[in-house]
């Protein structure tokens, strides 16, 4: 989806101060979802980058992308898009000036996992040249016995 210039999202950095709705987002997201206090310790964390999708008309928060980076490498830990905005591009909005902050930051790898099941994630980080380099079984923990696996992604960014 194209944005009109006035309503589209800006996309800048956040940190602690937006760990709250970040954990909103992301209880709306997973079955298993990171709490305030969780986000509060990975925006605090060594190498945490962390991009937000906001809102113009209001600085509301519609979907954020936290990354951790360790030497020439990062991986991204998990990005949530609120379920009022899903579908209209902001996951791509907010995906592409990520990549291009990491590649800034000195990164030449970067790596994912994404749920098997999550078709939408999947498709998005094929457009952005992500490729398949593992699988990790029972990953994600779930509300039932058995965990949901995980797809291992890679992308070289230099």
């Amino acid at each position: 989806m194209i944005w009109p210039a006035k309503a589209a999202p800006l996309i800048e950095a956040i940190g602690v101060e937006r760990s709250a709705e970040c954990a909103a987002i992301h209880a709306a997201s997973f079955a298993c979802p990171w709490d305030e206090t969780e986000f509060e310790q990975l925006f605090i964390s060594p190498g945490a980058f962390a991009d937000g999708a906001i809102a113009a008309k209001d600085g509301q928060l519609l979907g954020f992308v936290l990354s951790r980076i360790t030497a020439d490498e990062a991986e991204i830990l998990t990005l949530a898009i609120a379920p009022e905005w899903r579908r209209r591009g902001i996951a791509t909005s907010l995906l592409a000036p990520h990549l291009a902050g990491l590649t800034a930051s000195g990164v030449a790898r970067l790596f994912l996992e994404v749920d098997c099941e999550n078709s939408a994630a999947r498709a998005l980080y094929a457009n952005f040249g992500f490729q398949e380099v593992g699988e990790r079984k029972a990953y994600y923990r779930t509300l039932g016995p058995e965990g949901a696996s995980a797809l291992v992604l890679r992308r070289d960014l230099v």
